[in-house]
């Protein structure tokens, strides 16, 4: 994305819903220059709004993407990879379906391993993940929790078609997930865009908590 309306549609998409000024804070824009760039979205169903009351005060404007605005942002090859998937289903059967999916996991799993172990730390290893997991399009940060665990935010989903047609590309995620950090990390989904929310979050918490 390299325009301010694209700029605007991105931290939408992070955040959810955000008023202007927000989103002028966070691009380092004027507020009325956002507003201008948000009328122009509005006028081409990329964005929409809300207005709120609280109390006596004005009401507050808050803008989110629009329902068809999530066709702007990448769904990695959707409807080959959907077409690959039910060939396979059909000619092969979802034992062979599942044999790749395994192979999928153990590639992903290598892959992020010799990337990880760069890292010291189980806070580097997460900033490391989720640097990698931005670079695939899954908009990926992680979140420090005011204990010791961590929130491992995706607000988008590459995947999200072929994910639809098969979810066992999401159940491959979370194991991915748990063979990186080992036992001694508990991975929890907390959102999952497959169920309606908006984005897909993780929990990660140390496993001693449960003892």
């Amino acid at each position: 994305m390299k325009t301010a309306g694209d700029a605007i549609l991105f931290q939408l998409k992070s955040l959810g819903e955000a008023q202007a000024e927000t989103l002028a804070r966070r691009l380092g824009i004027s507020v009325q220059a956002v507003r201008q760039r948000l009328e122009r979205l509005l006028a081409e169903d990329r964005v929409a709004y809300s207005d709120r009351t609280h109390g006596r005060g004005r009401p507050r404007r808050l803008w989110s993407l629009a329902p068809g605005a999530s066709s702007l942002f990448p769904d990695t090859h959707a409807q080959l990879t959907v077409d690959l998937i039910g060939t396979i289903r059909s000619e092969l059967g979802e034992t062979a379906l599942a044999r790749l999916l395994e192979r999928r996991r153990l590639q992903i799993t290598a892959t992020y391993r010799m990337r990880l172990a760069r890292e010291p730390d189980i806070a580097g290893k997460l900033t490391a993940l989720a640097d990698m997991r931005s670079a695939e399009g899954y908009m990926a940060r992680l979140e420090k929790l005011a204990d010791e665990g961590f929130l491992l935010v995706e607000d988008h989903c590459p995947i999200c078609a072929a994910a639809m047609s098969c979810q066992g590309f999401c159940s491959i995620e979370l194991q991915v997930f748990q063979n990186l950090l080992g036992p001694g990390w508990r991975i929890e989904r907390e959102d999952h865009l497959l169920t309606g929310a908006r984005r897909c979050t993780y929990r990660l918490t140390p496993a001693s908590w449960e003892e």
